[in-house]
C-alpha cells in the first residue's frame, strides 16, 4: 500500500468510526478552523498559537468525541464501541484522557518548580507564567505525536507511523473539507451521518 493509499485508509477509518454524530463533526469543523489560525499564529505569536491550539482548538475536538459520539454498538460499522478503541490507531479515549490529564496538570509543575527545573526563565507574575505554560504546552504537542508516531513504528511498522503523523498535522484542512456542511446539516435536525459515501 503507497503512503497516499495509505492515508485515504486511516483517515476513511476515522471518519467512519469515531465521526457518527453531526455535533462532533461541527465541533471538528470548528476545531479545524481554530488549528488553521494557530498553524498561522505559530509564525507571529507562538503564545497565542499555543493558548487557541489547546485550549479551543483541541477542547472543542474532544467535547465531539467525549460527550457526543455514541458509545453503543456501531451498526454501520457491526462493531462495539469496545472494539473500536483497541483497533484505534492514534489516541484513543483511553490514551486520549492521558494526554489531557497531563496537559491540565502541567500548569501546576510551573507553581511548583517556575523554572522548570531550568528550562524555563521563572515567572513574576500572571503573564509570565502563562507564557510559560504555553512553552510547555507547545512542546506537548509535537511530544505527543512523536510519542505515538514511534510507539506505532514499534506496534505496526514505520509506514504507519508516519502516516497517522502525516494525518494528525494535516487533519485540520482535511476536516474544513469534508465537514464543513455539518453545521448546516445539524441545522437540517440531521443529528448522525448516514456514512454512505466513503471520501
Amino acid at each position: 500500500m503507497t503512503f497516499l493509499e495509505n492515508l485515504r485508509e486511516q483517515r476513511w477509518d476515522d471518519h467512519r468510526y469515531y465521526h457518527h454524530s453531526r455535533i462532533n463533526q461541527s465541533l471538528h469543523f470548528l476545531s479545524a478552523i481554530s488549528f488553521l489560525c494557530s498553524y498561522v499564529l505559530l509564525f507571529v505569536s507562538p503564545v497565542a498559537a499555543t493558548l487557541i491550539g489547546w485550549i479551543v482548538a483541541m477542547v472543542l475536538r474532544q467535547i465531539g468525541h467525549f460527550f457526543f459520539e455514541p458509545k453503543g454498538y456501531d451498526d454501520v460499522n457491526e462493531a462495539t464501541h469496545e472494539h473500536k478503541e483497541d483497533i484505534k490507531i492514534g489516541y484513543n479515549l483511553k490514551r486520549k484522557r492521558i494526554l489531557l490529564s497531563l496537559w491540565l496538570l502541567s500548569p501546576l509543575v510551573l507553581l511548583i518548580e517556575p523554572s522548570l527545573f531550568g528550562l524555563l526563565r521563572p515567572h513574576h507574575d500572571v503573564l509570565g507564567w502563562l507564557n510559560n505554560v504555553s512553552i510547555m504546552w507547545l512542546a506537548l504537542a509535537p511530544a505527543a505525536i512523536l510519542f505515538r508516531t514511534i510507539h506505532l513504528f514499534w506496534l505496526y511498522d514505520m509506514m504507519t507511523g508516519i502516516v497517522w503523523a502525516a494525518k494528525i498535522l494535516t487533519d485540520p484542512f482535511h476536516d474544513v473539507k469534508i465537514y464543513h456542511k455539518s453545521p448546516i446539516q445539524l441545522l437540517k435536525g440531521e443529528l448522525f451521518d448516514p456514512m454512505v459515501n466513503r471520501f
